[in-house]
Order: C-alpha cells, then structure tokens, then sequence
C-alpha cells in the first residue's frame, strides 16, 4: 500500500514520468472546472480549494486500496502552491494563512495527508522553457510565473525531507521505483509533524 506523489513546475517533465511509469496507478492532476469564476482571496476560496485537493487524496486512497499504488501527478496537499505565490509577492500573507488553516483542519479529519514517497524534478529554465514550447496539448500561460517558484518549491521540499525522516527525493527516476524499497508512511495524518513542518517554514514566509 503506497501513495507517490511527483512534484515539479510547469514543464518539468512530471505527467510524462507519471504516465511512463505509472499510467495504470495515475491520478492526474485536475482542476474545478468554475475555478477561474472563484475570488482570488478569502476564506471561501481557501475551503474551495482545500476541498478539491482532498477530493484528489480521496482519489488516491482509492487507488491504493484497490491497486495497491497510487502515483499522484503533483501534491494532493498542494499547500507548497499558496506558500511559494506568498513568497515572490504574488498572493498576500492573509491568504496563505488562511489556506494554512483549512488544509490543517483537512489533515486533522483525515480529508488530506502526507504521502509515503516524494519525487521532485529539478530543472533549468533553458530545459524547461523548450519543453514548454515543444507541448502543443497543452496551454501553459503562466510558465514565467511557474519558473519563478522553483527555488521555494525545492525548498519546501527539502523541509519536508527533514520532517518525514527521508521521503523525498530530488529527482524522478529513470527507472521508476520498485515500492517495496519505501517504508510505509506512519505519519500520514500527523498533526504535530505538520505544525513542526509549518513552523520550519517561518523563517521562510513573508
């Protein structure tokens, strides 16, 4: 029983690893349809979001219970998203607050959780910049923005590296992962990891 999320920016590579190594286990990254019609701020949208991303754990756990492995093309958890905005200046601190506080409460009731396995790809802008050209399927207007988060989002991970007690891995495999080499996650709901995690980021957030 496993659940491997694959982390990245725009462009990086991660849904094409997913579906090389995983298509069958794949729970894809998807969005609310009426997304684009919700305020940018407030506590409505913090739950609104929160709610889609337990939806996608929901998705996972699913998975895992009927195959055994989930792979999930980025985080269910998706809080690095609003704390790495916060961090270039591009959502206020007020809002990452408050998607703080819905994604502890979705963590407390089980709605969310940390994964067994983190792969994340580290790319340079060149690198990505010609992925992002050469993807016709795909509409990625906000790839300046996507790049600039990179910094943050790999050292969000090297945080949560720490708090899981090596989970993370800065790289997708070429070869995949055989499962059974990654013990099963005891943490998966727990709070105090969680506000340990959130406290290391302090230092961090604007």
């Amino acid at each position: 029983m496993m659940i491997i999320v694959v982390e990245g920016i725009s462009a990086a590579g991660k849904t094409t690893w997913c579906k090389s190594h995983g298509q069958s286990n794949l729970i894809p990254e998807t969005f609310p349809a009426d997304r684009k019609a919700q305020p940018l701020t407030g506590i409505e949208t913090a739950q609104y979001w929160t709610d889609w991303n337990a939806k996608r754990w929901g998705d996972a756990l699913q998975m895992e219970r009927g195959k055994g492995l989930a792979i999930c093309d980025t985080d269910p958890l998706k809080l690095h998203y609003s704390w790495c905005l916060c961090q270039i200046g591009a959502l206020p601190k007020r809002q990452w607050e408050l998607q703080l506080q819905a994604t502890r409460t979705a963590l407390q009731e089980k709605q969310l959780g940390f994964a067994d396995a983190y792969f994340v790809k580290v790319i340079d802008y060149q690198t990505a910049k010609q992925q992002c050209e050469e993807d016709t399927c795909r509409v990625r207007d906000r790839f300046e923005l996507h790049f600039r988060l990179q910094p943050f989002l790999v050292h969000w991970y090297e945080l949560l590296e720490k708090a899981l007690g090596g989970r993370v891995l800065l790289t997708l495999p070429d070869d995949g992962l055989p499962p059974d080499v990654i013990p099963l996650n005891e943490l998966r709901y727990d709070i105090n990891v969680f506000d340990r995690f959130v406290s290391s980021l302090e230092g961090k957030t604007k």
